[in-house]
């Protein structure tokens, strides 16, 4: 059967970008434009300097979307939050290499339940961090500016994006992995058409792309240059 995880050139709209005294009705109107997943950031106030959803926020929202949960944990510790969101039932779970002693017992623990797992990196973060567990990872996330200051309008993506996503799709593809790309930070639409397909399979996107007072405006902006990147590429395969 298959799945949003499936599909090329993924968008998974960042809950923490909408209006959070409202986000049962934000994510009404994310389902009725066709969004099928929901990037969910847990932070816990150690890792960065930001905490802006909570495990019960999650869990209520949990009962009323059939949307899948594509979370990404920013702890100092990992174990309690995972045992709590893999509870929650969330469809897709990454943590940080900078936290996890036991990547690889990690990785086990998450598919263990039936949730796809993935190891996410901060911008400085080299790849060989993860060299030896790639081949189990269903995604790495690529953090392109520095957690927990996505507030700040002066922060940008690191100079070096582009040299460190093409680097992990070589590694991907070198090592025979099967993990989708997944990246965060500032997306733009020109980095959707600069490295959709090709480099990155999964875009977080921000309130650089969607705007929680027009969703299906901005969304129905998105579909549509996903649909052309996809005709635009299939009619370079033929």
């Amino acid at each position: 059967m298959k799945t949003i995880w499936d599909e090329s050139c993924i968008f998974s709209p960042s809950l923490i970008c909408f209006d959070l005294c409202n986000l049962e009705e934000q994510v009404r109107l994310l389902e009725q434009a066709g969004i099928k997943l929901l990037h969910v950031d847990i932070l816990d106030g150690h890792f960065s300097p930001s905490m802006p959803l909570g495990l019960e926020t999650v869990r209520q929202l949990r009962s009323k979307t059939n949307l899948d949960f594509d979370v990404h944990l920013m702890a100092a510790c990992n174990d309690y939050f995972v045992d709590e969101l893999l509870d929650i039932g969330v469809q897709q779970l990454v943590f940080h290499a900078e936290t996890e002693k036991h990547m690889d017992h990690m990785l086990n623990k998450i598919k263990g339940r039936g949730v796809r797992a993935g190891v996410a990196l901060k911008p400085a973060t080299s790849l060989s961090t993860i060299e030896y567990v790639i081949e189990n990872c269903d995604t790495v996330l690529l953090m392109l500016i520095n957690p927990g200051y996505a507030g700040n309008v002066k922060e940008t993506q690191v100079p070096y994006a582009e040299r460190k996503i093409k680097d992990l799709r070589n590694m991907v593809n070198e090592r025979g992995s099967s993990a989708l790309i997944e990246i965060d930070g500032r997306i733009s639409i020109d980095n959707i058409s600069k490295y959709a397909g090709e480099y990155v399979d999964v875009f977080v996107i921000g309130s650089t792309c969607i705007s929680c007072g027009g969703i299906p405006e901005s969304t129905g902006r998105l579909n549509r240059i996903r649909s052309d990147l996809l005709k635009a590429r299939k009619g370079a395969d033929v």
